[in-house]
């Protein structure tokens, strides 16, 4: 206590010099003040002696303080003024960005590719605008992309439901090779159908023909159509056939077309103004992740700062109670705010980097690639509409809105549809088309006399034209309620949607 004692003593005498040299001037108007004499030096100084008495008690207490804390072993004032080490993860993904972010850095990965250690260690940083990091954010977002393709298959629809106001025309043809082996046999012969000497075995007399010498003249013979029991004739035939034409279908009269192709229309508006809402949808959160990084990074400098005011005091502190003018408490108490300075600024890193990461998230970035907000934080303009009015402006034009009432009216559509499947139908139908054959017989063989006598061309064409025309009326009378039953099941949905 040596060098609070001297304090002490150099306080006293500095006081007893102004009390005692130290003459009260008098005020302009005012008389002056009546100055005691100055006491003598051998008599004691009341104010002195209260003011030694109370740094006394001052002293007592700060004793007492020391006591009542725990001993432990004081420190190196460098020790105390060091921070930890931080872990070489986290420095890295805390570093500063190296320079803007270039669009080759920016494409994505492919789905199915996974980043190795040593290509996460050997990331960079690189800073980006709000405008860029919407950008990218609309050109990499995957699901973005999946309502694009949404889009365009329902536009295919719609444009597929349209043409059936068309005709269909459509073409066929066939072809093809056949080949068969047949045999005819007699089980009875036919001399006795009464038809005359052509079908009787012996109906008919040879002529008198000189150059003959198989028969003579004037032998009966059979008849030409006479076929005897057990007769036989055999022959293989082999057939080529091309068949083609054009065949017209054209729906005169369909209740459930128009109603359909309303709904595809719907359909279309639908998941146009669900890529609407996806779009802003995402703006605001590409937004917000953007805001929260750059107050994250704000908050790095914040506790930064506050950290060295934190050591620049326990500093003084140290200073203080080596003078005799603290006691421990204040030190310890500088250590814990040290400390939590500590603490806090490494959650403010370790939330700069995972807004980061979120932030590379929501772009699709590389896992190499780490963002940083390089804009500037400005105050922003005050929203100039009231309450009433942001939530007027709020449902006018919403294209969340508007996809909810397309898909009310696509439900309404769909079940108009459904409906007329108990409507009549009426259609007008007509194909036109051509045949070609060819046909070979060959390799005869007769046998028990004979059979079947009719005639045979070896090889034969055949041609043909057909067409026909029509019209085709159907009319749904009973399905055990089905097609109501489901038309039912659409009037529920859309009330749902309203």
């Amino acid at each position: 206590m040596a060098p609070r004692n001297d304090a002490l003593a150099l306080l006293v005498a500095g006081l007893t010099a102004v009390v005692g040299a130290v003459p009260i001037p008098a005020l302009p108007g005012l008389a002056a003040p009546t100055v005691a004499a100055p006491q003598s030096p051998s008599r004691p100084i009341p104010e002195l002696e209260r003011l030694e008495r109370s740094w006394q008690r001052l002293d007592a207490e700060l004793r007492a303080l020391d006591q009542l804390l725990p001993a432990e072993p004081e420190a190196p004032v460098r020790d105390l003024l060091s921070t930890p080490e931080l872990p070489a993860t986290l420095l890295r993904a805390n570093q500063a960005p190296t320079g803007e972010l270039e669009p080759a850095q920016a494409t994505p990965a492919p789905p199915l590719d996974l980043p190795s250690p040593e290509q996460l260690r050997q990331g960079s940083t690189a800073g980006l605008s709000l405008e860029q990091a919407l950008a990218l954010a609309f050109a990499n977002s995957a699901s973005l992309q999946g309502q694009r393709e949404q889009v365009a298959a329902a536009l295919a629809r719609f444009q597929a439901e349209m043409g059936t106001y068309w005709p269909t025309i459509s073409a066929y043809a066939s072809g093809g090779y056949e080949g068969s082996r047949t045999t005819t046999t007699a089980k009875k012969a036919n001399d006795t159908l009464g038809f005359g000497p052509q079908f009787s075995p012996s109906g008919l007399l040879t002529p008198s023909d000189p150059s003959s010498s198989a028969a003579q003249p004037g032998v009966p013979t059979a008849g030409p159509f006479y076929v005897p029991k057990g007769g036989s004739a055999g022959v293989t035939s082999c057939e080529w056939a091309v068949e083609g034409g054009l065949q017209l279908n054209y729906a005169l009269l369909d209740f459930a077309r128009t109603p359909t192709v309303r709904a595809a229309r719907a359909g279309l508006e639908q998941q146009r103004n669900a890529y609407a809402s996806q779009l802003r949808s995402l703006q605001l959160q590409v937004s917000e992740a953007y805001y929260q990084l750059q107050q994250r990074e704000q908050l790095v400098r914040v506790y930064d700062a506050n950290l060295r005011n934190d050591l620049v005091l326990l500093q003084e502190s140290l200073d203080l109670q080596q003078a005799g003018l603290v006691p421990r408490l204040d030190v310890l108490r500088r250590r814990a705010s040290q400390a939590a300075g500590e603490e806090s600024l490494i959650q403010a890193l370790a939330d700069r980097a995972v807004a980061r990461r979120q932030l590379a998230v929501l772009l699709n970035l590389p896992p190499g690639i780490t963002p940083s907000a390089s804009d500037p934080i400005v105050v922003q303009p005050r929203w100039p509409l009231n309450l009433e009015q942001s939530l007027l402006e709020a449902y006018r034009g919403n294209p969340e809105l508007e996809a909810i009432l397309a898909t009310r009216t696509a439900l309404a559509e769909q079940s108009q549809a459904t409906a007329a499947a108990l409507l009549p139908k009426l259609s007008l139908f007509a194909s036109a088309g051509g045949t070609a054959s060819r046909s070979s017989l060959d390799n005869f063989t007769l046998g028990g006399g004979g059979c079947c006598g009719s005639t045979a061309l070896p090889l034969s064409t055949t041609n043909g034209w057909d067409w026909s025309v029509g019209l085709a009326f159907t009319w749904l009378l009973f399905d055990a309620g089905t097609t109501a039953g489901q038309a039912r099941a659409l009037a529920r949905q859309e009330a749902a949607a309203a």
